[in-house]
């Protein structure tokens, strides 16, 4: 995306004032919701970046979605830490599956004949 060039920090630090613009003049958010905000669009850039740059992609999509369960619970939603964790264990098993169809090794496979009886 040729929006974030070379300055995604400068759009990190944008999202961070807007922030707390929005909170100075009424936007009811708290100190730990406005962390996990930032953590948010540091998540969503990570992605974004990642995604533009094509390299490493799964564990971008890990942390964007750590990211949405804690930007989630941070909220309000009352999950248990199982569920959290049932919630990024599917996660990471979608990457796997998804991960494992886009990488190539780097070495043939051995090919086997066939059995020859003596």
């Amino acid at each position: 995306m040729r929006i974030f060039n070379r300055e995604p920090a400068l759009w990190l630090g944008l999202v961070a004032i807007a922030v707390k613009l929005l909170a100075a003049f009424g936007m009811d958010v708290s100190a730990d919701q406005q962390a996990v905000i930032n953590a948010f669009a540091a998540a969503l850039v990570g992605l974004i970046l990642a995604f533009v740059a094509h390299d490493a992609i799964g564990a971008a999509v890990l942390g964007f979605a750590q990211t949405v369960l804690a930007l989630a619970i941070g909220f309000g939603l009352d999950w248990s830490a199982e569920q959290q964790a049932v919630v990024l264990a599917t996660a990471a098993a979608v990457v796997a599956m998804w991960e494992r169809t886009q990488i190539t090794a780097p070495a043939p496979a051995v090919a086997v004949g066939p059995v020859r009886s003596v």
